[in-house]
């Protein structure tokens, strides 16, 4: 069987990786995105302000990732929401109304009881790239 020709994506525009992993990777036409915490990339911590500042930050973050792998986030196909208040989720639709234009990606929102650094939600990206 033949590798797998892929490329891992870095940028100094989204947080650094935390642990043993590649903030991307693109392989075969698409690009899998790690999971993103609103994590400041200046300063490795959790950004200051309410959720939705924090859900802001998460997808700024995503999309840093997608523009160093020379795409946007347009081409999301499917994105995973991690929220440790299932509460928020208005706030997640919110914030994904304005930054994505119809057809939406798919989406897959799960409840889990803690994230890294106690972050309140973090979300992850498959994008679809020619």
């Amino acid at each position: 069987m033949q590798p797998i020709n892929q490329q891992i994506i870095h940028t100094e525009n989204a947080p650094a990786a935390i642990g043993p992993y590649s903030q991307a990777v693109s392989a075969n036409g698409t690009i899998f995105v790690s999971g993103q915490i609103p994590l400041d990339p200046a300063t490795g911590e959790l950004v200051d302000g309410d959720f939705k500042a924090q859900v802001e930050q998460v997808f700024d973050n995503l999309t840093a990732i997608a523009e160093a792998a020379g795409t946007t986030l347009a081409n999301a196909v499917r994105i995973g929401i991690y929220l440790t208040d299932m509460d928020q989720f208005a706030v997640v639709n919110e914030v994904m109304k304005a930054r994505f234009n119809a057809p939406y990606p798919a989406r897959a929102a799960i409840g889990v009881a803690a994230l890294p650094k106690n972050a309140a939600v973090e979300a992850d990206a498959i994008l679809a790239v020619d």
